[in-house]
């Protein structure tokens, strides 16, 4: 961790810890974020979500795209607001994509190979799948893909598959918040089927029901 980070990290710790109406993540899951990505040139990021992630990876990322909305349900979380009203906010590397990432992911065209990715955006069924879908083909390998709120159900199922899958590796798991490598294995088609190579479905299939 350079110096320069570590001194962004430090003024992110001042900030109250529920910073928006969205909740916040811990200085420790940040701290991670910043140990793995080490001395790495992260050149394409994004991630779902905005808050004190985006503070962080606004410093960290030379291109970081920002898949949020300020307006939940009519009540202003101030996730975007806040990040962007922020002295430690830099806007230069940064791009806000803002709506729904049910909408706004299948139609966004990525163009590059991204190095890191963050999945911290709606929760509800099956929306963190959804998430997933259009982000993994994307990732190149040993990029970083985070997963946060593993605590969830619906996020724990997405969890348990990947870190059975043959495209991760388990890194570690910080608090709730799950960090996984992207490996040299083959990208699994997004269009056509394969279910019996997957491992999570080899180590389980046929599921057991009574009559």
């Amino acid at each position: 961790m350079t110096p320069a980070i570590a001194q962004v990290l430090a003024e992110i710790g001042k900030l109250p810890e529920q910073w928006h109406e969205a909740g916040s993540v811990s200085m420790t899951m940040l701290e991670a974020i910043a140990r793995h990505v080490g001395d790495r040139t992260l050149r394409h990021t994004m991630e779902t979500g905005s808050g004190k992630t985006t503070l962080l990876l606004s410093h960290l990322s030379r291109r970081h795209l920002v898949f949020a909305i300020n307006d939940y349900d009519g009540t202003d979380t101030r996730s975007i607001t806040n990040v962007r009203e922020s002295p430690l906010f830099n806007g230069r590397s940064v791009e806000f994509i803002e709506g729904p990432t049910q909408v706004t992911l299948p139609r966004h065209d990525f163009r590059d190979k991204l190095q890191l990715a963050l999945i911290d955006g709606p929760h509800g069924y099956p929306f963190p799948d959804l998430e997933y879908f259009h982000i993994y083909p994307h990732l190149e390998q040993d990029a970083l893909l985070i997963v946060d709120d593993i605590q969830i159900p619906t996020v724990r199922h997405l969890f348990d598959f990947l870190r059975e899958d043959e495209m991760f590796s388990l890194v570690e798991v910080v608090e709730t918040t799950a960090f996984l490598r992207r490996t040299d294995a083959a990208v699994f088609s997004n269009v056509l089927d394969g279910w019996w190579l997957q491992n999570y479905n080899k180590r389980r299939f046929p599921v057991p029901y009574p009559d």
